[in-house]
C-alpha cells in the first residue's frame, strides 16, 4: 500500500512530536504522519528524570552554561553550535509550557535543580518525572489539537526510500512494516524527520527501554549517509541493581541534593577522583565505579542520600522512591545499590543545527544526530534541550524545502524489498545472536576500552552480522529481526569508530591510549554505504 503526507516523521519523543507541532503551527494545512514502532509513549523521552537545562536567571549566565557544555565535550563541541542551542533555552521552556508541560515551581519560580558538570542550578524539572510529563503534554497537543497528524503505532521503518532528482540523491519517504497485520507499506512524503532516539541496546546493562535499538542510525547510514563520534557512548553511572528486572535509572539530581557514592564497605568513592567530587561529570563518575567495582569483586556500589530529610526526599523523588521502595529499598533510610549502564549516544548521524543532512529531504533531531553539540560527553541534561532546538529549527528549514520539491520528478532508485514466504523452525538463533551481541559490546566496548579486545569484538560482530543478514534475507520480517539487524549494524560502527580514535577522550577511555592526544580533535567519521545505485 502506498501512502502520501507532507511530512513523515520517524520516532514519537520529544524531537519528533515538538517538530510536528512546529510543522502544523508553520503550514496548518500540512498533512503529517508520525510513526513509531510501539505504543507512542514508549520512548527515551519517558524515562528522562533529571530535566532541561536553560538559563533562566539569578547569578547564571549563557556564557557559564556554555563553558559547562564545552569543558564537559572535551574539546570537540561545535562552539556555534552549542552557543545558539544555549541561548534558545529560555524560549524552548517557554514554547513547552505554551504546549501544556508543567514544570515544578516553588514560589512562583522555575525550581531549578544542579547536576553534575553544572556550576549552578539551572535544570528545569517536572519533579523527577521531567520526560513523562512532557511526553503527555506534546501527545496531548498532537491528538487535540491537530486532526491533520496521523499516528501509526506499532509500525517500524525498514529502510528509507532513495530517489534522484536533477543529479542528486534525495529522501522521497520509507519502507514501513507492520508484524500484526504482516502489511508493507510506502509512505512517500518531501521531507522525512528521523527522530528514533538512542541505541543502549546494544548493551546488556542499559537504561533505554527495548525500543533503543539504533534503528534511525542504521537506516540512514544504509542509505548512505555518514555516521559519526559512535565510540562516544555515555553511560550514566547509577542505574538501580536489581538483576533479572527491567532497568531503572537513578537521576544524577540525587546527587545534585547531596547524594553521595559509597564502596560496600562505607568509602567515598569520588572523594579524590574529581574537585567536583559526587558533581563531577557522568564519565569521570562512571570510570570511578568501574574501577571500585574492578578492584573490590563486587557487582554494584551504593549511592546514599538517606542523610538528607525523609520529607525532602519523597517530595524531590517522588518516583525513585516509589520505585525503589517497590523493589525493597527505602531511600530515606539506607542506600542504593547502583551500576553503571549505558545511557546515551553522542554521536549519530551527522547533521547540521537545522536537522539537514547529506541526503536532501532527510532530517534528524534529538539522540539520533549528531551536531556537535555534545562533543566527547554530554552535559547532563542537554539532550532534552538539544532535541527542542533541533526540531523547532528543522521545522523551519524543511518546511521550506517542501514548498519547493515537486515529488513528481523524483525518480526512485532504491534496489527493493526482500522477504521469504518461508518460515524456519531455529527461532532460537535470533534470541542467541541478540544475547550473544549484547554480550559481546558489555564484555569488550563498555566504560573502560582494550584495542585487542575492541579488534577481537569486530571479528565477533560481522560474524553475528552475518548470520542476521542471511536470517533477514531468507526469512519472513519480523520485529526482532528488524531490530536486530539494526543493533548489529550499529553495533560495528561503535567498534569502528573507537578503533579510528588511538587516545582517550571524554567518554572513550582506551588503556592502550590513555592520554589525550590534539592529533585527534577532530570528528570520527563514517561514510554511509549504500546499496542503492546512482
Amino acid at each position: 500500500m502506498e501512502r502520501h503526507y507532507d511530512f513523515l516523521v520517524v520516532g514519537s519523543g520529544i524531537a519528533g512530536l515538538f517538530y510536528a507541532l512546529e510543522i502544523i503551527k508553520l503550514d496548518p494545512k500540512a498533512r503529517v504522519a508520525i510513526v513509531t514502532k510501539k505504543a507512542a509513549e514508549n520512548t527515551n523521552t519517558n524515562r528522562a528524570q533529571g530535566g532541561i537545562a536553560a538559563v533562566l536567571g539569578g547569578t547564571d549566565s549563557f556564557d557559564s552554561h556554555i563553558e559547562d557544555t564545552l569543558k564537559a565535550g572535551c574539546g570537540l563541541c561545535n562552539k556555534e553550535v552549542v552557543k545558539k542551542i544555549v541561548q534558545a533555552a529560555p524560549s524552548a521552556i517557554a514554547e513547552l509550557v505554551a504546549y501544556g508541560v508543567k514544570f515544578t515551581k516553588k514560589d512562583g519560580q522555575y525550581s531549578l535543580a544542579r547536576e553534575g558538570g553544572h556550576s549552578a542550578s539551572r535544570v528545569v524539572r517536572a519533579a523527577d518525572l521531567t520526560g513523562k510529563e512532557i511526553e503527555r503534554a506534546l501527545l496531548t497537543a498532537c491528538r487535540e489539537s491537530s486532526p491533520r497528524i496521523d499516528f501509526f503505532q506499532n509500525h517500524i521503518v525498514l529502510d528509507l526510500i532513495v530517489g534522484q532528482s536533477q543529479n542528486h540523491r534525495v529522501c522521497s519517504g520509507a519502507y514501513i512494516f507492520t508484524e500484526k497485520e504482516r502489511e508493507f507499506d510506502a509512505f512517500y512524503a518531501p521531507v522525512i524527520m528521523l527522530a528514533t532516539g538512542g541505541l543502549g541496546q546494544v548493551y546488556y546493562h542499559t537504561s533505554n527501554p527495548k525500543i533503543a535499538t539504533g534503528d534511525g542510525v542504521a537506516i540512514a547510514h544504509r542509505a548512505g549517509v555518514s555516521v559519526a563520534n559512535l565510540e562516544f557512548i555515555q553511560f550514566h553511572p547509577t542505574t538501580l541493581y536489581s538483576p533479572e528486572r527491567w532497568p531503572f535509572l537513578i537521576s544524577e539530581a540525587v546527587r545534585g541534593e547531596g547524594g553521595r557514592l559509597m564502596s560496600i564497605d562505607g568509602r567515598s568513592i569520588m572523594e579524590n577522583a574529581h574537585e567536583l567530587k559526587d558533581l563531577a561529570p557522568r564519565d569521570i563518575v562512571a570510570r570511578a565505579i568501574h574501577k571500585e567495582l574492578k578492584t573490590s569483586g563486587k557487582e554494584y556500589v551504593l549511592l546514599d542520600i538517606s542523610h538528607r530529610d525523609a520529607d525532602f526526599i519523597k517530595q524531590r523523588f517522588p518516583n525513585i522512591y516509589k520505585v525503589c521502595r517497590r523493589r525493597g529499598f527505602d531511600i530515606t533510610k539506607r542506600p542504593i545499590p547502583v551500576v553503571p549502564a549505558a545511557h546515551y549516544s553522542c554521536g549519530g548521524v551527522v547533521a547540521g543545527i537545522d536537522g539537514e543532512t547529506e541526503l536532501k529531504g532527510l532530517y534528524v533531531a534529538g539522540e539520533v544526530a549528531m551536531t556537535g553539540m555534545h562533543g566527547a560527553n554530554r552535559l547532563a541534561s542537554n539532550s532534552l534541550l538539544e532535541a527542542v532546538v533541533m526540531a523547532k529549527r528543522a521545522a523551519q528549514v524543511s518546511c521550506e524545502y517542501a514548498r519547493k520539491t515537486d515529488m513528481s520528478t523524483i525518480v526512485p532508485i532504491y534496489h527493493g524489498l526482500a522477504s521469504s514466504l518461508h518460515y524456519p523452525s531455529e527461532k532460537v538463533l535470533l534470541a542467541h545472536n541478540r544475547r550473544q551481541l549484547k554480550r559481546v559490546m558489555s564484555d569488550f566496548v563498555g566504560i573502560v576500552r582494550n584495542e585487542e579486545l575492541l579488534i577481537l569484538a569486530l571479528e565477533k560482530v560481522k560474524k553475528i552480522k552475518t548470520n542476521i543478514e542471511h536470517y533477514y534475507l531468507a526469512t519472513p520480517a519480523t520485529y526482532d529481526i528488524i531490530e536486530l539487524r539494526n543493533m548489529a549494524t550499529v553495533s560495528e560502527l561503535i567498534i569502528r569508530s573507537a578503533l579510528m580514535r588511538k587516545e582517550s577522550r571524554g567518554l572513550q577511555f582506551i588503556e592502550n591510549y590513555p592520554d589525550t592526544d590534539d592529533a585527534y580533535l577532530g570528528n570520527t567519521v563514517i561514510p554511509g554505504v549504500s546499496n542503492m545505485e546512482d
